[in-house]
């Protein structure tokens, strides 16, 4: 073999190393880029969920307390007439008192068909699950993507390509998993 062939092979075997190389290396690269973004979605979900609960628990409270007054209004209303009833003295009185039971019966027909602050307390309680729920779902799915994130940046030759290739303001460092905060652990107080 004449001695330029072989500088030709040499330099064409260096090439196609070089380009193994840096087609593995740039696919470390973007596949970093790509685990990252998916902890940064991951952590958006569960800020969603937070804003979630922000925004529905206080409305859910809010609904149930407005209805439970409405009923124990309604209810005190009753109670109270027919009490009057039966301290009456006079048919007048009795007249009296038995229109008013009329009219706080057909209120709470009209206002509210039928009494439902059990129900809606229910409610409360299963949709107050609900949310917690999705939020630990949220949770664990960035904890999850983390783990995964974490992974793949600490493997001794794609830090190592990660390192080559990253540009100025690339950010590949170890992300944190989501950490309860100092008293998490305590249950959360629903107050009416």
């Amino acid at each position: 073999m004449k001695s330029w062939a072989k500088i030709v092979l040499i330099v064409a075997v260096f090439a196609a190393v070089g380009l193994i190389f840096f087609t593995w290396a740039t696919g470390v690269y973007d596949n970093t880029v790509e685990l990252q973004e998916a902890v940064d979605q991951k952590w958006g979900d569960v800020q969603s969920a937070y804003q979630r609960r922000a925004d529905l628990v206080p409305n859910l409270v809010a609904t149930v307390k407005g209805a439970a007054e409405n009923e124990k209004e309604i209810l005190t209303r009753v109670t109270q007439a027919r009490a009057g009833i039966v301290n009456a003295s006079t048919p007048e009185e009795m007249e009296l008192l038995g229109r008013e039971i009329n009219t706080a019966i057909n209120l709470a027909f009209e206002a509210y068909p039928q009494i439902r602050s059990t129900e809606n307390f229910l409610t409360l309680q299963a949709e107050l699950e609900g949310t917690e729920n999705r939020i630990k779902v949220a949770r664990d799915r960035y904890n999850e993507s983390v783990r995964d994130y974490n992974s793949y940046i600490r493997g001794y030759f794609k830090s190592m390509a990660i390192g080559w290739l990253a540009k100025e303001g690339d950010d590949f460092v170890r992300k944190e998993p989501f950490a309860a905060t100092l008293g998490a652990e305590d249950v959360p107080q629903v107050q009416f």
